[in-house]
């Protein structure tokens, strides 16, 4: 007989929490659904069963983002993937949510049935591989004298100046600074890409890699830090920093 998945909602709106709750039920989970932080954290203290945590953005008091970063913190909690939710369609609450430790991320309104997917699909990647064995969380990368606040979105020069990216190509720099030295063919680029606000495709990929260039103030006839792989792909050379 399948396992029961233990399900915990975190929903300060009485009627999305009771409706998630009864569809999530009627579903053959069994639920627990509290609708604030102190809640959460009153129930997680006497349940340690909870097999994962559906948590909204929007909450009286701490915030999602906020609990989430403790739960990923803490080591009784650690292991308890987190898929939050928002009615905020803004791609940088995505990436900082994802960023914090959220396994996945779903703006409302959306499908209760999609909901039910991705459970179980986060379910099937976290019990392969628990957080705790996972590689720890990066806040900062450094290279070739730049410095990529990652929660904040920023590039900073080695000379202290500020430089603005769009989502895009904060996406694009990151996936190139978690693979350093790495040639990175159109799929791999378009990965990262993928459960994001932001896209691109395929044909759009050199221009966007051209504008992380123009950020980098890099020579686009002889690019030093992302270089083109001729009939391969892009790779980003040089030592990187995490921190």
């Amino acid at each position: 007989m399948p396992e029961t998945d233990r399900i915990m909602v975190v929903e300060d709106d009485t009627e999305t929490r009771e409706l998630l709750r009864e569809y999530l039920e009627g579903n053959g989970c069994q639920v627990l659904a509290v609708a604030d932080g102190p809640a959460m954290w009153t129930a997680l203290q006497g349940d340690d069963t909870i097999d994962i945590i559906i948590l909204d953005l929007m909450l009286p008091g701490e915030n999602g983002l906020t609990l989430c970063k403790r739960l990923s913190l803490e080591p009784k909690t650690a292991d308890i993937p987190v898929i939050m939710l928002t009615a905020r369609h803004d791609e940088t609450d995505r990436i900082v949510g994802l960023e914090m430790g959220a396994d996945d991320y779903l703006g409302k309104p959306f499908s209760p049935r999609e909901l039910l997917a991705r459970i179980h699909s986060v379910l099937r990647r976290a019990r392969a591989m628990p957080r705790s064995s996972r590689p720890r969380e990066v806040r900062e990368y450094r290279f070739s004298g730049w410095t990529l606040d990652v929660k904040a979105q920023q590039l900073t020069s080695p000379d202290g100046v500020d430089v603005t990216l769009t989502s895009g190509e904060f996406i694009m720099l990151l996936a190139f600074l978690r693979h350093p030295n790495e040639v990175l063919n159109r799929d791999r680029i378009m990965e990262a890409y993928r459960n994001r606000e932001s896209s691109i495709f395929e044909r759009s990929i050199d221009v966007q890699v051209g504008r992380v260039r123009r950020r980098l103030g890099e020579d686009p006839r002889e690019p030093r830090i992302l270089r083109t792989v001729w009939g391969k792909g892009y790779m980003l050379t040089g030592t990187v920093e995490e921190r």
